[in-house]
């Protein structure tokens, strides 16, 4: 099954890659490995789930959240080396910002996880380290970078 009909089923689309926010490539390939730039909940240019959770956001948004940063970051993969040249993803990083007292980070990454495995299967199948920062651009609750094997 392709993988734009993997995401059809679960109710989902590509997004247009969002441009980067700096002087800098949002998908960098070296070798077989390419390298994705961090990607934020934004969606045509929308700048979605912004705050904290535990003070302005729930688990439910940040899972949402995290999941449209997995979407922006297959729609750089769409774009720059094509999605049937994944082999695998390898590894991502997740940056939340949250009030001290709130513990569900690993849950809301879930919602980055989950879609990448429902999507990719076999391939989607990575690691993943998630890290509580003060302060993300523009206020964004999450952000993603990952690292892909490609053809």
């Amino acid at each position: 099954m392709q993988l734009k009909e993997k995401l059809k089923e679960l109710g989902l689309e590509l997004p247009e890659p969002p441009a980067p926010g700096g002087n800098y490539s949002s998908v960098n390939i070296r070798g077989n490995i390419a390298y994705l730039s961090i990607q934020f909940p934004k969606k045509n240019g929308e700048f979605l789930y912004l705050g904290r959770f535990g003070e302005d956001l729930n688990t439910q948004d940040g899972y949402k959240a995290s999941q449209l940063c997995a979407l922006n970051i297959l729609a750089h993969i769409n774009k720059i080396p094509g999605l049937t040249n994944i082999v695998g993803l390898n590894h991502f990083d997740a940056y939340y910002q949250a009030t001290p007292e709130w513990e569900d980070a690993p849950k809301v990454v879930d919602g980055a996880s989950d879609l990448f495995i429902n999507v990719l299967g076999e391939a989607g199948k990575h690691s993943r380290a998630i890290f509580g920062v003060y302060k993300l651009p523009k206020n964004f609750s999450v952000g993603i970078t990952a690292t892909f094997t490609v053809k």
